[in-house]
């Protein structure tokens, strides 16, 4: 069973003749898979254990072992990292955010370095956000209409008008192997009114997506795969009409959005179960913008895929650490003659050549690599837990690993 987790060869990388497109024979986008999908299809299920679900993601720059975490690269970079020490921390898939490369380098850039995998050198595959949460978090700077959003960009305040079909022609003209269409997420609160309008643009929107992209020629010498948003807020009777209407429409995939913008824990838990319940069991399913340690193997138990979060390399820029025992803050002065490893129960590069005194005085003297070795931990506490999950998930026995782990991990303190 392992031995369908291992890589294929990959048509992204620079070294390889396949990628120079002149030369390059364009896949049949109906026919082409890797050797462990059906023919065509993105996801292959491996085991199942309750709902959990351990799988392989099929995708021509690379197979991604599932669950899956996705590092964030919004600007095609995960900070601090190079696509090496990414790649070495396990990570086969990560997310680019299509708003900020359309904003900055520019399309045009881009598609003159042969796509985002040739124009960052990322080995592995891209999924690209459509700017649909920059509608969220950039609220102040848009404006929504039924045909599609108003930007003004936070770089120079110029002003920019994406449509659901220019969205779709932009994340092709980037390149990613996974896009993901344009949509609303609401705001947390939000009453039930705005709500509905919300999740009927986003419906609308998403009709428009499917057909810009099935009428869209290839670009790149890969297949592509476009991804569906249930929205809804905190109504489940909203989320419902959202996912029933997106499973018509017949996605390579399905997302849940609209979570982890404010809501309670137990809200945020309950609308998880809930929406992944009424997704198909054959289509990958991504919750976005989930990262806590817990959330994350929680939902992986509801029956989630794939993930994404700012959190793991964000908070090493600040100085904080996921460990096995629980989260640390490296400034702290306690740190200062602590001379054991960051996580003693890790094999990552940080945790196998340097110590928590040495990691303090990196973030002291404001160098840049105490930013650097922390996230190179964090990256890869996450991808060890995703391969932890998956181990147990094919053992049969991930229900009483999660009780156990959540158990422990709730009575780990910060410090």
């Amino acid at each position: 069973m392992l031995l369908l987790f291992t890589s294929l060869s990959n048509p992204s990388n620079p070294s390889s003749p396949a990628f120079n497109l002149s030369t390059c024979k364009l896949v049949n986008l109906q026919t082409s898979s890797c050797n462990n999908c059906h023919p065509g299809a993105l996801y292959h299920t491996l085991a199942n254990d309750g709902k959990a679900r351990a799988g392989v993601l099929c995708t021509d720059n690379g197979e991604i072992p599932t669950p899956a975490f996705m590092p964030v690269g919004t600007s095609a970079t995960v900070k601090t990292l190079s696509p090496e020490e990414v790649e070495n921390c396990g990570v086969k898939l990560i997310l680019n955010n299509a708003y900020h490369l359309y904003l900055r380098p520019g399309t045009d850039i881009i598609k003159q370095a042969g796509g985002l995998h040739n124009f960052q050198n990322w080995r592995g595959a891209i999924l690209t956000d459509s700017g649909g949460y920059q509608v969220f978090s950039l609220a102040s700077l848009n404006k929504v209409s039924d045909e599609g959003v108003n930007f003004q960009s936070h770089l120079d305040g110029s002003f920019h008008f994406f449509t659901p079909e220019c969205v779709i022609q932009l994340e092709l003209s980037l390149g990613a192997d996974i896009i993901m269409c344009l949509d609303v997420c609401s705001p947390y609160p939000c009453e039930l009114p705005r709500a509905a309008v919300d999740n009927q643009r986003t419906l609308d929107w998403a009709k428009r997506c499917k057909t810009a992209f099935e009428q869209s020629n290839p670009v790149y010498p890969w297949r592509r795969f476009l991804f569906g948003i249930v929205q809804g807020s905190t109504y489940p009777e909203i989320r419902q009409i959202s996912a029933q209407t997106l499973l018509d429409l017949d996605f390579n995939g399905y997302a849940v959005g609209g979570l982890s913008v404010g809501e309670p824990v137990t809200a945020f838990r309950d609308l998880a179960q809930f929406t992944v319940d009424l997704l198909p069991q054959h289509k990958p399913r991504y919750l976005m913008g989930t990262g806590t340690p817990e959330d994350l193997i929680a939902a992986i138990g509801m029956g989630y895929d794939l993930f994404d979060c700012v959190l793991p390399t964000r908070n090493a820029r600040n100085g904080q650490l996921f460990t096995s025992t629980g989260k640390i803050n490296l400034r702290n002065a306690q740190f200062a003659d602590d001379f054991d490893p960051p996580d003693e129960n890790c094999s990552c590069y940080t945790c196998q050549n340097f110590t928590r005194a040495y990691l303090r005085h990196l973030f002291a003297a404001e160098e840049i690599l105490g930013l650097r070795l922390a996230s190179i931990h964090n990256v890869f506490f996450f991808q060890q837990l995703m391969r932890r999950a998956r181990e147990h998930i094919i053992s049969g026995d991930y229900y009483p690993w999660l009780k156990t782990w959540l158990d422990n991990y709730a009575h780990c303190f910060d410090y």
